[in-house]
């Protein structure tokens, strides 16, 4: 019988997974006195290292974004470690998600005129590990250049030589015209995609579902930029220049939807398409984005990556584990953020993506 390449993978990533925090840790964090107890009930699970090592430079809050964010990319590389050859193309090409993260946080700082020490906590980079192996694919001592950089065009051009900078270019006079980057970053974000989808097109067969979740990814992205654009009331050809192709639904769908009479109407009109349930109620009651944006990865998650657990000896293993720690990495964040603007624990919980 031959042997799966997956075969291990699947064996070492099952193990580490133990690590991920249980639902009952989770809550404990939730009912946390602040972010301090936060950080100090974490010593104790596999965030602990990266802790210790972060307290000699930074204090709460910084020092748990630090923390977090590094503790991500070690378990990126314990992703990329254990992929098979034949896998690693498609686990970078989705890695690549975290250079455009960075650059998106690094050009914003350059516009709105934040110094390096202000954003050098929340890129997630790690100057632990060396190049080629980091959460994206720009080593940390490379990020740590661009950052330096002293404007929006000094850190575009920076980025010409890795691929980056020739399409962020393409959108530089517009930027200069209007200081708005969210042009650029639509089309670095549209490069990503298509680039992930081509990478994992007819990889082993069994790639559908990771497909699936990557293309509502992308609707995600759409349907809030389509949600931003009704209630700032812009008009339909300014929003459909910052829409990304290869969603499951498509472009020219979502845009007559747009021109429902109300976001009520648009987010009835949506589900038609993607089936949320009652996750959209308190979003029509706050209309904050961020209720909008948890749904979404609640229907991620509930729809696709808990089947990419199901099929073991494939890649979709891999994206598991990683897409797992993702969802970790931001419920730790969104306790963070609710610690910090006094949320009682109900409304923390209501911003948790769980198993």
């Amino acid at each position: 019988m031959t042997t799966s390449s997956y075969s291990s993978a699947f064996g070492r990533l099952q193990a580490i997974s133990t690590n991920f925090l249980s639902p009952e840790f989770i809550q404990s964090l939730v009912k946390a006195e602040d972010v301090n107890e936060v950080a100090r009930k974490l010593e104790s699970t596999w965030y602990g290292a990266e802790i210790d090592r972060a307290a000699a430079l930074y204090s709460p809050p910084e020092l748990l974004e630090v923390a977090i964010n590094r503790h991500l990319v070690e378990v990126n590389k314990i992703a990329l470690e254990t992929t098979p050859f034949s896998g690693r193309q498609a686990i970078r090409a989705y890695f690549s998600k975290w250079d455009i993260y960075n650059i998106e946080l690094i050009l914003s700082s350059k516009v709105i005129g934040r110094n390096i020490t202000e954003t050098e906590p929340f890129l997630v980079s790690s100057r632990n590990f060396p190049a080629g192996i980091t959460a994206g694919n720009i080593p940390h001592d490379e990020m740590k250049i661009i950052l330096a950089q002293p404007t929006v065009e000094g850190v575009v051009n920076q980025l010409v030589k890795y691929k980056y900078g020739t399409i962020l270019i393409q959108n530089l006079d517009t930027y200069q015209k209007t200081s708005d980057i969210s042009p650029m970053m639509t089309e670095l974000l549209s490069f990503y995609y298509i680039n992930l989808l081509e990478s994992i097109k007819f990889f082993q067969g069994d790639e559908g579902i990771a497909r699936d979740l990557f293309r509502t990814q992308i609707d995600k992205k759409n349907i809030l930029t389509l949600l931003k654009g009704k209630d700032s009331n812009l008009d339909r050809d300014i929003v459909k220049k910052h829409l990304i192709e290869e969603g499951k639904v498509p472009i020219e769908k979502l845009l007559e939807i747009f021109t429902s009479n109300s976001i009520e109407d648009f987010v009835n009109r949506i589900t038609e398409h993607i089936k949320f349930g009652d996750l959209l109620d308190n979003y029509l009651k706050t209309h904050n984005l961020i209720d909008f944006e948890v749904a979404m990865d609640k229907y991620i998650n509930n729809h696709y990556a808990r089947k990419l657990k199901n099929i073991a000896l494939s890649i979709g293993t891999i994206f598991y584990f990683i897409i797992s720690a993702e969802f970790e990495w931001d419920n730790i964040k969104r306790i963070a953020y609710g610690k910090r603007y006094n949320l009682t624990p109900e409304r923390i919980n209501s911003l948790l993506v769980l198993e």
